[in-house]
């Protein structure tokens, strides 16, 4: 079919959620919360193991990051979807979409792979002990986080350099609140065949390859555990794990669920669900979970709180009286 005499869309319009005026205040209002508590959770983690020396280890630099990531996805969704619950045209140009649809996967990928890299560090500090400040030294950390993110951008690389050049005619009517992949490839004039083999492939790979990364990780990390002699050594073993095991299964929960799935327009309200469990409510959470299961986080937290008190203090009792 010969498109060059059609006109090319030059915005999208997002959906969203299609619901009555009240029900949209009452999301609007929710969503905000939960994306302010997330950015200030995770703030405050990246703050905490930056600040405390005694976060400086690998295990919470890879927690710090992961924050970091949490709050960069979170931002390049949330923003826009609150913007357009109010907004009357719900549009987002055709640029901004790509490049929506760009940094979400690209950080999303990048996630996928630290999961894995911080299961790989807990498999080295409980399963080889001692090596364990040998292995993962500084220089072997930062190679890691490169790597995820190289390895993130190679993952989406083939499915972006397909969908790019495809011709959008229109309809520009896109059923989601962003610029997902499966939806904006609805939109094409043309044979998405490729796009979206490439798409299922690629997502199926890096989940349910970190996925099973992970799992075997934690499969010698329980083995190691229960070798344990003492309950109190293996409790002390298991709490440093918990964390990590929460975040992978909300994580790989939700995203298994959206993408790895060969029809994914069956099921649109519960995809956008899905992403909201995804892109909100979980990175609202990761915080909350690092340091309530965390005794160091937790007395990090403590000390800051009690050090902003304590200068809060101090210079109220220094203003003159009057």
């Amino acid at each position: 079919m010969d498109h060059r005499n059609k006109t090319r869309v030059m915005e999208f319009i997002l959906l969203g959620f299609q619901n009555e005026k009240e029900v949209e205040i009452l999301l609007f209002s929710a969503f905000l919360l939960m994306y302010m508590t997330s950015m200030i959770g995770n703030t405050m983690i990246i703050l905490l193991v930056c600040g405390d020396y005694r976060l400086h280890s690998p295990m919470y630099f890879f927690v710090a990051n992961l924050s970091f990531l949490e709050v960069a996805i979170t931002s390049t969704v949330v923003p826009k979807m609150l913007a357009n619950i109010f907004s009357l045209t719900k549009a987002i140009s055709f640029i901004g979409c790509l490049t929506q649809s760009f940094f979400y996967f690209f950080l999303g990928s990048t996630e996928s792979f630290i999961l894995v890299v911080m299961s790989f560090d807990r498999y080295i500090a409980i399963c080889n002990p001692l090596r364990y400040a040998i292995i993962m030294n500084k220089q072997t950390c930062i190679l890691l986080l490169l790597g995820s993110y190289l390895g993130a951008f190679l993952s989406i690389l083939a499915p972006s350099i397909l969908t790019a050049p495809l011709p959008f005619c229109g309809p520009n009517i896109i059923n989601h609140f962003f610029c997902d992949s499966g939806p904006v490839l609805k939109l094409v004039c043309a044979d998405t065949a490729l796009a979206e083999l490439a798409d299922f492939i690629s997502s199926a790979v890096l989940l349910l390859g970190s996925l099973l990364f992970t799992g075997v990780s934690y499969m010698y990390i329980i083995i190691t555990i229960l070798r344990i002699p003492s309950v109190q050594g293996r409790q002390k073993a298991f709490s440093t794990c918990v964390s990590h095991i929460t975040v992978v299964t909300l994580y790989y929960g939700s995203s298994i669920f959206i993408y790895v799935r060969p029809k994914k327009g069956d099921v649109m309200d519960l995809n956008k669900f899905a992403t909201v469990l995804n892109t909100i409510v979980t990175p609202m959470l990761n915080p909350f979970i690092y340091s309530l299961r965390n005794e160091k986080v937790k007395e990090s937290l403590r000390d800051a709180f009690n050090k902003y008190v304590g200068m809060l203090t101090n210079s109220r009792s220094l203003k003159p009286q009057k």
